[in-house]
């Protein structure tokens, strides 16, 4: 368990850019996507404030963000790597369980990692997580490097949208026809 204090702000360019993209794709009637409130227990209080001052994040957390894209039930979870190799220990066994139930019910779940020293983003679907945490499992490698990954899933620019995952959900889905 981390403390709020020292963690608190990790990931806040990333989770920032995808609030402003989830804003326009809202205004634009394409998606209703939601931050899923990270739960805390709070362990200090200023009783003048009224405001926490230390608490531990909750470990059961699912997903970052969750909702729906032109009737299609989403969630999402944004990670940062600072190196090639992205180590697995950043995903936790409940968020698999929750995307793998996720999936089930026939919604999309996939990562968007931001590698941080290409000045990269990412679209990671649930199915190519899972053959890395597959591989992991069965005693292999407990990371995957960015070379294995499929470069047409690398997010391109596009004007007025920061975090342009529609296009990737889409391309996602239209690999999922083809299976």
């Amino acid at each position: 368990m981390g403390t709020w204090n020292s963690r608190g702000l990790r990931g806040s360019t990333l989770e920032d850019l995808i609030n402003r993209t989830n804003e326009k794709y809202r205004e634009n009637g394409l998606a209703l996507i939601q931050k899923v409130p990270t739960p805390i227990t709070p362990m200090k209080i200023d009783q003048e404030t009224r405001h926490i001052t230390l608490a531990y994040f909750d470990q059961k957390s699912t997903v970052d963000y969750i909702g729906a894209v032109q009737g299609i039930p989403v969630c999402f979870d944004a990670k940062e790597c600072a190196v090639d190799t992205f180590s697995l220990q950043n995903i936790h066994e409940h968020q698999v369980l929750f995307m793998n139930d996720f999936e089930k019910q026939e919604g999309v779940a996939f990562f968007i990692i931001n590698f941080t020293h290409r000045d990269i983003l990412y679209y990671l679907s649930f199915r190519q997580m899972m053959g890395f945490w597959n591989r992991a499992k069965a005693g292999g490698r407990k990371s995957f490097r960015f070379e294995e990954l499929d470069q047409s899933y690398i997010f391109e620019g596009k004007a007025g949208l920061f975090v342009p995952y529609l296009d990737m959900i889409q391309k996602d889905l239209n690999e999922r026809d083809r299976c």
